[in-house]
Formats: C-alpha cells, structure tokens, sequence
C-alpha cells in the first residue's frame, strides 16, 4: 500500500501546516491562485519541499504574487529572476511565470478574473482541465495541473476521507464537492 501525504505530512516542519492549513482549501484571491499557479510550476523536476523552503523567496523575487506587477516584468526583471539564488533559476519557469500573469490579467476581461474562468469550466475531467491550461498558460501540463486543481478545492483527492484536513475543507464547500 502506497503512503499518503495525509500520513506522512502532518507533524512534518514544513509539510505539515501545508498539508494542515492550505493543501485542498479552495481559493477565490487571485494573488493566491497565482503564486500556487507559479508555485506548481516550479515544482516540475524538483520536491514540493524544495519549494515550501524557498516560498518566501519566490514570494518576494515575485512582488508578492501581485499579477498586475509581475504582468509588467521586463528584460531587467527577468535577468535579477534568473540570478536570485533564493528561487528556482529556470529561464522557461521565470517566463512562464510573466505571461501566465499577462494571461491572468486577460482572464479578468474575458471572465471577471482567475477564479471566475476557473468557476466557468468547472467542472471538467483532468484531460480537458489540462487541455484548457495548455491553450492559456505556459508551463501547465498533466502533473503541473493536476496538483494545481487538487491544491485550489477543484478536484478531489487532496486528502484522504479519514483525514482531519478533509472534514475541515468539506465544510468550505470545495467545487470539487458540488459536482459530487
């Protein structure tokens, strides 16, 4: 039988409030949705606790998640991105992470903002979610999206029935438990 994050994350330094506090919890900010966006982003080919350890790095590398200032990095930004020791130095991650805030900025005029595009197609099964995230962002395949929907409440599984963390975010009325 395969171990669980539910099993091994609670008491974890760092996975643990993750897993306790913010894994499965729907989020509506779009500053929240955006940085587990680039957050998810940077996880491909690393551990989620290489990215829980440098959080806070890429919260300040990236404006604190702020879409519209990130929208307007440029060449100089880009260049301080690809040197800050503190993140993930990936030319493709840090590029994703400016458009996908351009895209996030567009999604405000076409649906009223990220949470409102995501409310408009949910729900879908994880092949079209994916399809969906590769014909608007950068950087978003099957892996990437998947965690992504599971972390912001829009698929089930984040947690296991019998975990604490699950009774908690079923009363939160997770999308995922609409469809259900």
């Amino acid at each position: 039988m395969a171990t669980t994050y539910c099993e091994v994350a609670p008491g974890h330094e760092w996975h643990g409030p993750y897993h306790d506090t913010e894994y499965g919890v729907p989020l509506t900010d779009e500053s929240a949705l955006f940085e587990r966006l680039i957050l998810e982003i940077n996880q491909a080919g690393l551990s989620w606790l290489t990215i829980l350890k440098k959080r806070e790095a890429f919260r300040k590398a990236y404006s604190g998640f702020d879409v519209e200032t990130v929208s307007r990095y440029g060449a100089r930004e880009t260049k301080r991105l690809l040197t800050d020791a503190g993140i993930i130095r990936n030319r493709l991650k840090v590029e994703a992470a400016i458009h996908n805030a351009r895209q996030v900025l567009a999604l405000r005029t076409s649906h009223g903002g990220f949470a409102a595009w995501l409310d408009a197609h949910h729900p879908l099964p994880k092949p079209e979610w994916v399809k969906l995230f590769k014909q608007t962002f950068r950087f978003t395949g099957g892996e990437i999206v998947g965690e992504f929907l599971l972390s912001t409440g829009y698929l089930p599984g984040a947690h296991e029935p019998g975990c604490p963390a699950y009774a908690r975010i079923l009363t939160m009325n997770p999308p995922w438990s609409r469809t259900t």
